[in-house]
């Protein structure tokens, strides 16, 4: 499975940015897909995820109720729209495929840039 992540950039804080992740090869091997971030210094945190079937959605305490992950199953790929962008939300940005017990998959990463 490959993972394209994108749709990375410089942004004002407080606003918005919608990253894609497009998944090709044995996609139907993943159950979740789901978004990490990290900043430098830091290590890298779990951000959300979502089931590919049913949809369910779980979020970092951090980025809920500004950030919203999706999917197209038609297109293999999964979306993180993140709206009211703050400083600490700056990172690199990477998807990953959850396959059996762990997160198997990993894309390259996108950059986020947040001014203040």
């Amino acid at each position: 499975v490959q993972l394209q992540a994108s749709g990375g950039g410089l942004v004002q804080a407080g606003g918005s940015l919608r990253l894609s992740c497009a998944a090709s090869g044995r996609t139907s091997s993943v159950s979740i897909m789901g978004w990490f971030r990290q900043a430098p210094g830091k290590e890298r945190e779990f951000v959300a995820n979502i089931n590919w079937s049913e949809g369910n959605t779980y979020y970092a305490n951090s980025v809920k109720g500004r950030f919203t992950i999706s999917r197209d199953n038609a297109k293999n790929t999964v979306y993180l729209q993140m709206n009211n962008l703050k400083p600490e939300d700056a990172a690199v940005y990477y998807c990953a495929g959850w396959q059996r017990s762990s997160w198997s998959y990993w894309g390259q990463g996108t950059l986020v840039t947040v001014s203040s």
